[in-house]
């Protein structure tokens, strides 16, 4: 289960009561050993101390569609939380994961690609990407490493300024050039970091460098959750990756996925979703030849659900079309999808 963000700060607030409750028994500690080993005592405190002081913020992964976000949180955070696909613009909202190890907790956000929007859709992708920008402690601007020297951040988000937050750049799929390719990006980028988010080069590094410039804080998350987004948003995830991994050219840009019910308490779990699509000629594209294409979606689908549950799922899957839903503020907040003010 991914615990939400609301009902486990709390805890996680009397989690760090309790280190510093520690600190304070440490101190006690060491003067009781006083009397024996005074010197040893002393020298060992600072380092004691230090594993007691935590770190903890917020994280944005922000760049142009494609240049590896998604793949990078998941690898961070060990497991799949957001989809991923060779088509651009795959992911529409921010995702959240958390990342916690030897004191330090990242809350990450993978973020859509930054794009010039043309329709409402691209503009809440876009204010969700921004958003992020603004809250973030650190900033990760993620590039191709492939597409060769990237523009600025600024550039690259149309943006007046620069973030508040604490930029870093990564350049990304450096498993895909050579050696020569990358010391020259690398060069000309002072303070980049190489990495492969597909095999995990360079990455270490990279989250070193994170943790190293976010504040001391208590955790805001216990330290086993992994993500803030409910299970049912990561079923409707998968499913619309399945739809994504399958349909070709404008379809699977088309489609959004609703959770209409999610049954933990049966066994097997049931799970009733609608796919959306625009148009009729898409529906009938989704749904093939006499159900072919949504049977495949469902029953591949319904395995990546049954890995995220770790049980059994009945996956009940429908299509409908609502008519130019991408375009139409109303239909996109039913779906969830924040807009910018005035939309």
């Amino acid at each position: 289960m991914l615990p939400s963000a609301t009902s486990d700060l709390p805890s996680a607030i009397s989690h760090s009561a309790i280190s510093h409750s520690a600190i304070s028994h440490s101190a006690i500690s060491y003067q009781r050993s006083a009397t024996t080993d005074l010197p040893s005592a002393i020298s060992d405190l600072p380092s004691a101390i230090s594993h007691l002081v935590t770190r903890a913020g917020t994280v944005a992964v922000v760049g142009k569609p494609n240049a590896g976000k998604s793949t990078l949180l998941n690898r961070i955070v060990g497991q799949k939380l957001s989809i991923t696909s060779p088509k651009p613009q795959s992911t529409r909202d921010r995702i959240v994961g958390i990342h916690t190890a030897d004191g330090v907790q990242m809350i990450i956000s993978d973020t859509p690609g930054l794009l010039n929007p043309q329709y409402a859709l691209q503009h809440a992708m876009r204010a969700s990407a921004l958003a992020a920008l603004g809250d973030a402690d650190v900033v990760v601007y993620i590039a191709d490493a492939t597409q060769g020297p990237p523009p600025s951040l600024e550039i690259a988000a149309s943006l007046a300024r620069l973030p508040r937050g604490q930029l870093i750049t990564a350049l990304n799929k450096t498993d895909s050039i050579s050696v020569s390719e990358r010391d020259r990006l690398t060069t000309g980028i002072p303070g980049s970091f190489p990495i492969s988010a597909l095999t995990g080069d360079g990455v270490e590094m990279l989250l070193a460098e994170i943790a190293r410039r976010l504040p001391e804080s208590p955790f805001l998350y216990a330290e086993d959750d992994v993500g803030t987004q409910p299970l049912r948003f990561f079923a409707s995830e998968l499913i619309r990756e399945t739809a994504l991994e399958q349909l070709e050219q404008e379809v699977p840009y088309s489609v959004a996925c609703e959770i209409e019910e999610f049954r933990e308490d049966r066994t097997p779990v049931y799970i009733r979703a609608v796919m959306y699509v625009e148009r009729e000629t898409q529906k009938h594209i989704l749904i093939g030849h006499k159900g072919s294409r949504i049977r495949e979606i469902g029953s591949v689908a319904r395995i990546k659900i049954e890995e995220l549950v770790g049980g059994q799922v009945y996956l009940d899957l429908w299509v409908k079309v609502l008519p130019n839903w991408r375009r139409k503020p109303r239909a996109m907040r039913r779906f969830g999808y924040r807009l910018p003010e005035g939309s």
